[in-house]
């Protein structure tokens, strides 16, 4: 009896535009230059280098922030396998045998960490949901548990076939 696989796309939460950013960065390097072009005037001249460094910095935050909207992963679970797909930049794929998987949300040593959420199978783990937050995360773990089951059960799949999103 083969029923419909279950496919879970994750996507992380962007909800700056680029040109929200640009106008961001362009309104904060306005008011940065401004007062140190002031600081300088007056004989301040070493501020300039410091604002300069600022905006080289806040420009390295942004772009990398920006750059976060290209990160997607997929879940597929079918009758005899899990595959994980991630793409950005480089896209990878793991598959797990789906009867011996395992979901398991590792807890962060220290409270200041997040918890990683894994699948795992034959010494092989890899971790899904890197970007989403904690509540997402224990969603997403309780929904791969009842599609996936524990290590030797393996539930049934919902014949429902529609995709779930998790962004």
């Amino acid at each position: 009896m083969f029923d419909a696989p279950t496919h879970i796309d994750l996507a992380p939460h962007c909800s700056l535009s680029v040109r929200g950013a640009v106008l961001f960065f362009a309104g904060v390097a306005f008011a940065t230059f401004g007062i140190a072009g002031i600081a300088t005037f007056l004989g301040f001249w070493p501020v300039l280098p410091f604002a300069g460094a600022e905006m080289l910095l806040l420009g390295w935050a942004l772009h990398s922030n920006m750059q976060r909207r290209f990160e997607r992963e997929t879940i597929d679970i079918s009758d005899t396998e899990v595959v994980v797909t991630y793409a950005r930049g480089n896209p990878a794929r793991v598959v797990f045998p789906r009867h011996w998987a395992r979901v398991k949300i590792r807890r962060p040593n220290s409270p200041l960490h997040r918890s990683h959420l894994v699948i795992e199978s034959h010494g092989r783990a890899y971790e899904v949901g890197k970007f989403l937050t904690e509540e997402e995360r224990r969603q997403l773990a309780a929904a791969l548990r009842s599609q996936i089951g524990g290590m030797n059960q393996s539930p049934a799949l919902s014949g429902a076939g529609s995709p779930d999103q998790f962004s």
